[in-house]
């Protein structure tokens, strides 16, 4: 191999290139890289952080969650206590109108009994009289009638 001015030109002029290059092509390529690999840690960090939130976001979701369902319970306890207790009024109120009806049959029934037993008082000791004057074949006086009566009545 023969060393001879073209070759001295030749690296002359490599070197030359190779300094534009570093000097002036070279930086703004570095920076377009340095800045999109900038941006790719920007958007990594950014998803990193959406998905940090994303299981913040459901674990209060879930917490809200099981509280709504904790407010859903107590509410329907206290729906069926109150039920309960709309039922167990029910129940006093029928059982106490039904005492009452009940009290007012039997002063009712009394108030008939004694009233049949006090036309019955009657008619008996009409029949009595009736008796009596036909086997005594007189008719008694109105003061004997109403001794003869009060005492029947008394008896029966």
């Amino acid at each position: 191999m023969d060393i001879n001015a073209t070759l001295f030109g030749q690296t002359i002029a490599m070197v030359v290139f190779v300094w534009f290059c570093m000097k002036y092509i070279w930086p703004p390529i570095l920076s377009a890289l340095e800045e999109r690999q900038q941006q790719i840690e920007e958007g990594l960090a950014a998803a990193d952080k959406s998905q940090e939130a994303l299981v913040a976001a459901e674990a209060q979701a879930d917490e809200i969650i099981s509280e709504a369902r904790q407010q859903a319970t107590g509410i329907l306890d206290q729906a069926h206590s109150r039920a309960n207790e709309i039922v167990a009024e029910g129940k006093d109120a029928g059982v106490k109108e039904r005492e009452r009806q009940l009290t007012a049959a039997m002063a009712e029934i009394e108030q008939e009994t004694n009233k049949a037993r006090e036309e019955l008082r009657g008619q008996v000791s009409a029949i009595a009289i009736a008796s009596a004057e036909k086997i005594l074949k007189r008719e008694i006086d109105g003061t004997t009638h109403e001794d003869i009566l009060g005492k029947l009545a008394q008896e029966i």
